[in-house]
This record gives C-alpha cells, structure tokens and sequence, in this order.
C-alpha cells in the first residue's frame, strides 16, 4: 500500500504523518496493523480520529470482496478460447482465437486467407453456436462456400440456418467505410455486452490490404489520407 502524505486523505495532515513516522507508521499497511489505541496515547492524537482515518484509507486502497461465483461468470461472458475448427491451427494459436485479442492472417493471393476466415466463421456459429461479424472487403465471401463448410458439419438443415443466421456480413470496399462501421461496431458492441444476448463474439475483416493498399500505390502521396480527411471534416 501508499506511503502516508498529506493530503493523502481528507484528515490526514502533515502533523500527523509525522507523529505517526515517530512511532514507525510510515505505510497505510503499517497504520491497518497498528494498535491505534496505543497510538492515540503515544501520540496525543484523538482514538476516534484515527479509527476514521484507518477507515478512509482501507476503503481507498483495499480491493472489494468478489464473490468466486460471480467471478466465474463475468470470465465466461468476457473472456473466451475460440476454436477455429482447424486443428493445426488452433494448435499453432494455442489452443484457438482469444476474445480481446487481435489475430492477422497474412499470405500471398490465393493461399486461403479467405478459406480460413470462412472456416472461422462457420466454426464458431455451428459448433459454438456464436455470433460472428465478417466484414467483406474484396468481395471473396461467398454464402455458397459458407454453407459448403457448414454442410460439412451437419446435414441438419435447420442447424445449417440457424448457423448462418449468427454470421452478419458486411460489405466496406473503401477504408472510410470500414473505419466508420468498426467506429459504429465499438458503440453496438458495448450496448451488447450489458445484454444477456446478441453479443458478436469475433470480429473476421477479410481483409485490410485490400482497403489500405490503393492508399499506398504509386508515390505514396495518399499515404495519409485518411487522417488527413478526417481532420478537414
């Protein structure tokens, strides 16, 4: 815990911070474990006034009791291991994608960065039948190849719909557009978390290159454009 100052809290003077030094109080810890009737009397200061200085300083610097239980459920509706359905790479993820974290897939064109991020989707809203955001930036998002991957997992066709159902797909072909949905995401996203349901659980943008690469061809002049525009507006 703090060191004891003026100031620290109302009450706590410098004439009493330097009393309680001479008796080796130097510590809001040294002042919860001291006898504070013996220091009343070894410092001449008021019994009562002391009880109610400890009392400020603990409810200031001692954590609040949490309730296990309660702790529990706020870690599963927060934090979470997703797995991607592939199991190599959830291996290489330790163990899958973690909520709060942000995971860049990066390849050459046509190496399947797109089929991982349908095969993420369809995974996370079929077998842990959550919901996913996928932002489509190049036009490869195909619903065919989504209910492929989903067909793949379950020939039930009202679990294939119901999956589908829990993918939102939206389409950004330009950076503005994309900065202003995960702008307009952040603040839905925040009303969703006090719900008890309806929480987006990933976030998959496929892909970013294809928004921010035109802003860098050529000489690199519109390199900051976005930032640029932004602060003209």
């Amino acid at each position: 815990m703090g060191m004891l100052r003026a100031g620290l809290c109302p009450g706590l003077t410098e004439e009493i911070v330097q009393l309680l030094r001479g008796r080796k109080i130097k510590t809001v810890a040294d002042l919860a474990a001291a006898d504070l009737e013996e220091v009343a009397q070894k410092c001449g200061l008021s019994y009562k006034a002391l009880v109610a200085l400890r009392r400020v300083l603990l409810a200031q610097f001692s954590a609040f009791p949490l309730n296990g239980a309660d702790l529990y459920e706020e870690l599963k509706t927060s934090t979470a291991i997703l797995s991607t359905g592939i199991g190599s790479l959830d291996k290489l993820l330790d163990a899958g994608l973690y909520t709060g974290e942000l995971t860049e897939i990066v390849g050459g064109p046509g190496s399947g960065k797109t089929q991982v991020c349908l095969c993420v989707a369809a995974n996370v809203a079929h077998s842990l039948q959550q919901n996913v955001l996928y932002v489509d930036s190049n036009g490869g998002m195909t619903a065919s190849r989504l209910l492929q991957l989903l067909q793949a997992r379950t020939q039930d066709e009202e679990k294939q719909a119901s999956a589908l159902q829990r993918i939102q797909v939206v389409h950004s072909f330009d950076i503005f557009q994309m900065l202003d949905m995960l702008q307009d995401l952040r603040g839905t996203m925040a009303q969703q978390a006090t719900a008890s349901s309806g929480t987006v659980k990933v976030v998959i943008v496929d892909s970013v290159t294809a928004v921010v690469a035109p802003l860098l061809g050529g000489q690199q002049r519109e390199g900051n454009q976005p930032l640029d525009s932004r602060q003209g507006q």
